[in-house]
């Protein structure tokens, strides 16, 4: 399959549910449309997760919906004592309860149970404002606040529709964008975390599709200052099949670069060991120094998805599309491989 960009709307899906169209695009040009969907519910995968971050704290919400299994998660971790929790909600069988948006640019999540409130909302101009009101969030204590993420002045991002090797009628369609300005205030407990603008990024990971009986995932993403420039990237890989367009790429200011294949140079013994990037074009070089990591881990009946995380700070050079080098230095981002099972 060649790499094809997208640069007009386009469904992916045919009057008959099956996917048709692929490739990747700087902005959410394909159009999802669920109602075409042919294959049984309980294949199809919806989610989105926010990863928020400063020099002190990273944030992490996420909302599944995997059709026998909804996950809801959020994660606080402390990225100087190096002290982490987590909160799970599992809902069985959820089958759309969530109500998530069919477009990334438009329309918002809200989950009201009992014991918490979350809303994730996109509002006008690309920014988008997450609120939570837990009052028990692990040992008894809370979480509560509100962050808005604005993006950079007409930001890219890096958007692509594959489909499964040895599936039919399986196919993913991801929004990445690493480059959101967080501002805002979290409470927990007694922890103030404050997120002010130009030293606290937002990271917004998208995702529909009908999925296959199994994945493996890769993921790295980062976002800082280099030269009083916001530098972003996204980079990884799973078992879809990538020809059509990979989601690699940085971003400076907003604007995307866009990268071929990129290869992990992971330690095979220890996460905490450096790792290494390394691209097909020689157009990346980049070293990563984990600190901290964590796991998770959920079963519901066939369904099962185990997550690794690394937390640390990237360090490199990249070749931009006009052939300029630019060289960063202790970004803050994440590593991380998810593995499902259904």
């Amino acid at each position: 399959m060649t790499p094809l960009e997208i640069d007009t709307p386009r469904p992916i899906l045919d009057e008959f549910g099956k996917p048709v169209n692929f490739g990747w695009a700087r902005s959410s040009l394909f159009k999802y449309d669920k109602g075409l969907l042919s294959p049984p519910y309980w294949r199809v995968t919806e989610s989105e997760r926010y990863i928020i971050f400063s020099n002190t704290h990273l944030l992490v919400f996420e909302i599944l919906d995997g059709g026998c299994l909804g996950y809801i998660s959020i994660s606080v971790v402390s990225l100087k004592d190096k002290k982490r929790s987590t909160q799970p909600f599992i809902i069985p069988f959820p089958l759309g309860v969530f109500n998530l948006p069919p477009n990334s640019e438009t329309g918002s999540a809200r989950i009201q149970r009992k014991k918490f409130s979350i809303a994730f909302s996109a509002m006008e101009g690309g920014s988008r404002i997450i609120k939570v009101d837990i009052p028990r969030f692990g040992h008894h204590r809370s979480l509560r606040g509100v962050v808005v993420l604005t993006p950079p002045p007409e930001a890219q991002s890096i958007v692509t529709c594959s489909p499964w090797r040895g599936e039919k009628n399986a196919f993913w369609y991801s929004r990445r964008s690493p480059w959101y300005v967080a501002e805002g205030v979290m409470q927990f407990s007694s922890t103030e975390m404050v997120f002010v603008k130009d030293k606290a990024w937002g990271i917004f990971d998208w995702n529909r599709g009908v999925r296959p009986r199994a994945d493996t995932r890769i993921w790295a993403s980062a976002c800082g200052l280099s030269e009083a420039r916001q530098l972003s990237f996204n980079v990884g890989y799973s078992t879809a099949d990538s020809g059509a367009g990979t989601e690699n790429a940085f971003f400076l200011d907003g604007k995307m670069h866009k990268l071929d294949q990129v290869t992990f140079h992971v330690p095979s013994s220890d996460w905490l060991e450096p790792w290494h990037f390394t691209s097909n074009d020689e157009r990346l070089e980049m070293s990563f120094k984990p600190h901290q990591e964590r796991s998770d881990r959920s079963t519901m009946f066939l369904h099962s998805l185990r997550r690794r995380q690394v937390y640390g700070y990237f360090s490199g050079k990249v070749v931009l599309d006009d052939g300029s080098k630019l060289e960063f230095h202790d970004i803050t981002g994440f590593a991380e491989r998810r593995r499902t099972r259904f």
